[in-house]
């Protein structure tokens, strides 16, 4: 079974940084993806940036390109999302998920890297605000 734990979120003044962590467990091979995600109060839950765990290829929301930085730990059992720059429009929760069978749905099916219905596993949530 996949579990997925986030931490390091908080509150932040605008334009300080936060590390996120996603700690991963139960992949039984590096064919997943994973994202990270956010929802603040009344929007939809967005994607902000992904990983895949075979071969590294990243992805961006245009929203935090330039400011975040999505990496993976060499035993591959920890996301991280560096986040520069924080903004107050970047205050939301903030989730990681997995998404299994990643070639499928990138090479076959051609799917986008930030459909949340992609994805089976959750983590729990962490609260990251930034205050202006």
């Amino acid at each position: 079974e996949v579990q997925l734990v986030e931490s390091g979120g908080g509150l932040v003044q605008a334009g300080e940084s936060l590390r996120l962590s996603c700690a991963a467990s139960g992949f039984t091979s590096d064919d997943y993806a994973i994202a990270w995600f956010r929802q603040a109060p009344g929007n939809e839950r967005e994607g902000v940036s992904s990983i895949a765990a075979s071969d590294g290829t990243t992805y961006y929301a245009d929203s935090v390109k330039g400011r975040f930085t999505i990496s993976m730990d060499n035993a591959k059992n920890t996301v991280y999302l560096q986040m520069n720059s924080l903004k107050p429009e970047d205050t939301a929760v903030y989730y990681c998920a997995a998404r299994l069978n990643d070639y499928y749905y990138s090479e076959i099916a051609m799917a986008p890297w930030s459909d949340p219905e992609d994805f089976a596993s959750w983590g729990q949530g962490t609260q990251v605000t930034v205050s202006s």
